[in-house]
């Protein structure tokens, strides 16, 4: 069993016994402290296109991937200027660390994940601006764009891949998609993507994880970009040639 997926059972069982919150008990069976712990000041929350907040961006441009299940009770405990520390898994490549439990270091509120994601109906949205960093997923692949109003901007990864260009930072972008824009920030999924609003082309459809296609996407993506496989040991291996 991986680090990861160690880490995660370990914040599932903790949260099992807490209900819809799992606030940090001495008296739990596992101790999310002993995971690698990184500090930092909250810039921002990353919420999905659906209004849940999966993640939070740091002033030093570290991008903390967190369950959406946390949402509601994080933007309660964690908001924009807190410092916060956050335990769980660093990448070893890009700004990115897979967290499992926040702590506000002003107020010592931690938090962990438990129950389903509150989900909203997706509302039509557009967005322009100048891509300020790029996202990304689990696996260290690009995913997506910050704009520099804050904007979040999900890609499919494959198509992340293919619009690279599009999404250097510094470049102007103008993207349609549905999303959520609220308290928290707005978020959408690319639908259509371009320099502007006249040269706009299609974002694909994402491919059903463990559908056709969907490992050879994932495979070609990594091994172009050299990332590491889920337990970070070594490369994901290239696909196999056509017989």
């Amino acid at each position: 069993m991986s680090r990861l997926r160690t880490a995660l059972l370990a914040a599932t069982v903790l949260a099992l016994g807490g209900g819809g919150i799992a606030y940090a008990q001495h008296d739990s069976a596992f101790d999310l402290t002993q995971l690698p712990a990184l500090s930092g000041t909250v810039a921002q929350y990353l919420p999905t296109p659906r209004g849940e907040v999966d993640g939070l961006l740091l002033t030093d441009g570290t991008e903390i991937h967190l369950p959406p299940p946390l949402s509601t009770q994080l933007v309660f405990a964690v908001r924009p200027g807190d410092p916060v520390t956050v335990h769980g898994l660093k990448a070893r490549a890009v700004k990115l660390f897979d967290g499992v439990s926040v702590t506000n270091d002003t107020t010592h509120v931690t938090v962990a994940t438990n129950g389903p994601p509150h989900l909203r109906e997706d509302t039509p949205i557009d967005a322009t601006g100048t891509v300020k960093a790029p996202l990304y997923g689990p696996r260290g692949e690009v995913n997506g764009a910050l704009l520099a109003d804050g904007t979040v901007i999900h890609l499919p990864p494959p198509e992340a891949l293919r619009l690279a260009d599009m999404l250097a930072v510094g470049k102007a972008v103008t993207v349609q998609g549905e999303g959520y824009a609220g308290p928290l920030g707005r978020s959408l999924d690319a639908r259509q993507i371009g320099p502007d609003a006249a040269h706009l082309v299609t974002v694909a459809a994402p491919h059903p994880m463990g559908g056709p296609g969907w490992r050879e996407h994932m495979e070609r993506m990594m091994t172009h970009h050299g990332m590491m496989g889920m337990d970070g040991d070594a490369p994901m291996p290239p696909p196999a040639p056509a017989q």
